[in-house]
């Protein structure tokens, strides 16, 4: 994994993070202007100079000329090419990695047209947990049927790992799945390709809003399960109870503490009588710590 993301990143960045050995645990590498080169591990971030691991004030300077080139390379030169990702604020790379962008946001009749002057790269990178599912999955699937359920939890808690994990093994039973990938972050599509594993029988619509792939995933695709994430708009809720109004179940995610909290959210009005259960994460035992399996119905 670290020798694939290294050759994305400009030679004074590469020539330090070679030096590490826990890339098995790594979560994040930050970049920002002028500030030192760091490396995040679960709740830990450090930095990295040419003697290898330090403390993060310790690391070495992130310049420029360090982004300019990270972004040539990771862009291949052609910015214009990438930019409805670009808009969305991310790129993804080889391998399904996750790089969230900052700098001059420029508009165009109040829309984002592009970003420029790039003065921050967050790279997530993408890490499969096969078997993350295997303590719900039997009260996902009982009796040979779907159980609609809504994963909650805080950002950071392995959400989109066990939403991916539950697809693989609902496709590897021979369910037709489609999954609605609005952020990418699912399947981790690059250049259209899934490159985590969703499973033998699943369609991946990449980069697709919700409120319009759910439609188009029910006149052409005969699902019998739709799995998406992070919903949070009305018309979000609004597919979702379309989907399952029309006899496909819905597995998806949300942000929240609580159950209590997420009845709350707008979109609950509309959508939260689709799921029939709720699973609640945490990272009190590590990401994906499954603290509570609620049946709503």
């Amino acid at each position: 994994m670290g020798a694939l993301l290294l050759q994305y990143l400009a030679p004074n960045l590469r020539s330090r993070l070679s030096s590490l050995r826990t890339w098995d645990k790594v979560e994040e590498i930050r970049l920002r202007v002028n500030q030192p080169l760091a490396v995040k591990e679960q709740r830990v971030e450090y930095g990295i100079n040419h003697q290898g691991v330090c403390q993060l004030a310790e690391g070495y300077r992130v310049t420029v000329e360090d982004l300019t080139r990270t972004v040539e390379i990771m862009t291949e030169n052609s910015w214009y090419a990438l930019e409805d990702e670009i808009r969305a604020g991310y790129l993804t790379l080889t391998g399904g990695h996750r790089v969230g962008i900052c700098g001059k946001v420029v508009l165009e009749d109040g829309l984002i047209k592009t970003i420029k002057y790039v003065n921050g790269l967050n790279i997530r990178l993408a890490r499969e947990v096969i078997g993350a599912a295997d303590h719900v999955i039997a009260q996902i699937v009982r009796a040979g049927q779907i159980t609609s359920t809504l994963i909650i939890s805080p950002p950071g808690c392995g959400k989109t790992t066990l939403l991916r994990d539950i697809c693989r093994q609902l496709s590897g039973r021979g369910f037709n799945v489609v999954v609605i990938d609005e952020r990418s972050e699912i399947a981790a599509c690059y250049r259209g390709v899934p490159q985590l594993d969703v499973g033998l029988s699943t369609y991946v619509l990449d980069g697709c809003p919700k409120a319009q792939g759910i439609p188009m995933a029910l006149r052409g695709m005969a699902p019998q399960v739709i799995i998406t994430d992070e919903i949070g708009h009305p018309n979000d809720g609004l597919a979702l109870a379309d989907a399952v109004r029309a006899g496909v179940q819905v597995i998806a995610s949300c942000h929240g503490m609580t159950w209590e909290s997420v009845k709350q959210h707008t979109w609950m009005e509309l959508g939260g009588a689709a799921f029939k259960q709720a699973v609640l994460l945490s990272r009190r035992k590590g990401p994906g710590t499954i603290e509570q399996v609620l049946k709503l119905d």
